[in-house]
């Protein structure tokens, strides 16, 4: 008997984060131990088809990793019955259009975020997706961090006792373009082409907040564009008219307090591109993609504010790194067998299009913050 197999649909994986995280780290790689290992000990087998405006590119790809089906056509991908999902990694700007396309033809989804550009279309999604009874899921790709996961354990454990307050860093420097090439797309520093740190970030601390401290009640933004002008892939100067850097304050429903920086125009001087420290009452931890250090309360050293004599206390050795006990695989990975297993058996799985429109409200309220320079409430989100 044949293996059983289910198809994929692919859009946009010429992308750098639709191939690398996407086709090349998860659906390739779970198709090359065998498929999608069920609850039952069955095996599934996927089979993508790739999507995009180029069949050149695409038939690169389909020849390089052997796979057998590509088009430039969406709606003829569409009306494939063998193909019951659709996953979207599109830019911003095209996403909303081809995920109610891909509802309407009855597919579950499972999409990149932000969802959409506004809340009111990341709201609709998630309305459309739930009264078409189709299955949807949206990447949280930073929760399945080891650095995060590690983190999660702690809160389980009880280790920090009652949650203070939470203070992140993110970013580093990405160059102007004009004497070293830029580290990121041009587009992302252009808002008519929906570029923005909020945009892109505000999506991310959404969920990473809500999952792991609690419901955000409220936000106070300071949104700023620090580099005024940036010079492109072919070396032409443009104006930069998106944030590139966000300053938010989020207060959360069981009165612990959440600090976020995000900036690409800050030179980093921390152990990661991104670091976490949460302060509770019984202990604390620093958190980043990978490492995780702790200090609890019976051995916090007890400082003394003297700003007459040189510091000798050398603070950092007052941590304790956190074992890696755990084999961690690729966070994109992980989360799309969860969700091949919730279209495929049922199984448990939260992470939807409600969501996802909830970190697209978060960005949009976080500007308006910044606009309006102003705290912005948050009521909870429901169909």
């Amino acid at each position: 008997m044949a293996q059983p197999s289910i198809g994929i649909i692919m859009n946009g994986v010429s992308g750098r984060m639709g191939y690398r995280q996407h086709l090349l780290r998860s659906i390739l790689a779970i198709r090359d131990e065998g498929g999608i290992l069920l609850a039952n000990g069955d095996r599934v087998q996927l089979v993508p088809m790739l999507v995009g405006r180029s069949i050149p590119k695409l038939k690169e790809l389909a020849d390089r990793h052997g796979i057998e089906h590509y088009t430039d056509d969406l709606d003829e991908a569409l009306a494939n019955p063998d193909f019951p999902i659709y996953s979207d990694f599109l830019v911003t700007t095209k996403r909303v259009e081809a995920i109610k396309r891909a509802i309407a033809a009855g597919k579950h989804i499972y999409t990149e975020k932000p969802t959409a550009e506004s809340f009111d279309d990341a709201l609709e999604l998630a309305r459309l997706a739930t009264a078409a009874g189709v299955k949807n899921g949206v990447v949280h790709d930073k929760l399945y961090l080891p650095g995060f996961r590690k983190l999660r354990r702690l809160i389980d454990s009880g280790f920090f006792g009652r949650i203070l307050s939470v203070r992140g860093e993110f970013g580093y420097w990405v160059f102007e373009g004009d004497w070293q090439p830029a580290q990121r797309p041009s587009w992302n520093y252009r808002t008519a082409d929906g570029g923005g740190i909020v945009s892109d970030m505000f999506a991310h601390w959404n969920y990473v907040i809500e999952n792991l401290f609690g419901r955000i009640e409220s936000v106070y933004a300071t949104a700023a564009t620090h580099i005024p002008e940036r010079w492109d892939e072919q070396g032409e100067r443009y104006d930069a008219t998106a944030d590139d850097a966000a300053y938010g304050i989020f207060q959360l429903d069981n009165g612990a307090v959440v600090q976020l920086n995000s900036s690409w125009a800050v030179r980093v001087h921390r152990k990661e591109l991104v670091e976490f420290q949460v302060d509770g009452t019984l202990g604390s931890a620093v958190v980043g993609l990978f490492g995780c250090e702790i200090q609890p309360r019976n051995a916090t050293p007890k400082p003394v504010w003297n700003p007459d004599l040189p510091e000798t206390h050398d603070y950092f050795d007052d941590w304790i790194e956190v074992p890696t006990n755990d084999v961690y695989e690729n966070g994109f990975k992980v989360q799309w067998e969860q969700f091949l297993r919730h279209v495929l058996e049922d199984a448990p799985y939260e992470f939807d299009l409600l969501a996802g429109a909830r970190g697209v409200r978060l960005s949009e309220e976080g500007l308006r913050s910044s606009r309006e320079g102003r705290r912005i409430e948050l009521p909870p989100v429901t169909l």
